[in-house]
């Protein structure tokens, strides 16, 4: 193109672009709004291939970008489908689950299980706790082989999927528990409540391919992955 007709079609194409760029701002502002701002899936904190060997790279791929992306297309739709449920962060969601519908509690439960699963657990984990978390830790179980032997057995007999979960109650006590399918203990409609600093995923999504029916061995592989750094923050925000 000669320069001189770029020049004169250069005003046209401005005032395309200005036009363009008035339509958008609206449209980015409904979308980083609190009441039109969609649930995401969050991007994990390390590569698929990292867990191995005790999480296999194409459980990791299924697990995080098909089950978990699913509870989030999901959540998307339910939240949309419930006028009560506009506005909500997750959090106030699953902290009142009974005001909502089945598919927001079964979505949005596994939206925020998911969530924090990916988070407590790292390639660098394993080991004894540290910190605070492990004084509570000691205090409440007597030791970490009782904890472990404790939150094992949780995993372990829940029957069908589920959750095993390590929890902070309104006494600032820890506490070990199961729940079935995607709820956990941050739920009102928790047989017990509390918050949430350690959970697993009994699902057999998060395990069969590499461990079959061999739940306890995956339980067990579980102790080599917490993240207790994270663990412990969760646990002191809880006791705040």
């Amino acid at each position: 193109m000669k320069r001189r007709s770029f020049i004169k079609i250069l005003p046209a194409n401005l005032l395309i672009i200005k036009s363009l760029a008035s339509c958008q701002k609206p449209y980015l502002k409904n979308l980083n709004s609190s009441k039109n701002m969609a649930f995401e899936l969050p991007v994990l904190p390390y590569a698929v291939t990292a867990l191995e060997p005790h999480v296999d790279a194409k459980t990791m791929e299924i697990h995080h970008g098909k089950h978990h992306n699913a509870y989030v297309t999901n959540l998307n739709v339910a939240v949309k489908a419930d006028p009560k449920a506009a506005g909500k962060t997750l959090d106030d969601l699953v902290k009142n689950i009974s005001k909502y519908a089945p598919a927001v509690r079964n979505n949005g439960g596994g939206h925020w299980n998911h969530s924090m699963f990916w988070n407590i657990m790292s390639p660098k984990g394993g080991g004894a706790p540290k910190g605070e978390i492990a004084f509570a830790i000691n205090g409440a179980f007597g030791s970490y082989d009782n904890f472990k032997t404790q939150f094992a057995a949780a995993a372990a007999t829940r029957f069908g999927s589920g959750w095993a979960w390590l929890s902070v109650d309104a006494s600032k006590n820890l506490f070990i528990s199961s729940t079935p399918n995607q709820d956990n203990p941050l739920m009102d409609v928790a047989e017990k409540k509390g918050t949430p600093v350690l959970g697993l995923d009994v699902w057999e999504h998060a395990y069969y391919l590499h461990y079959q029916n061999r739940r306890p061995d995956y339980v067990t592989a579980f102790f080599n992955l917490i993240n207790w750094d994270e663990v412990n923050v969760r646990f002191k925000a809880a006791i705040a």
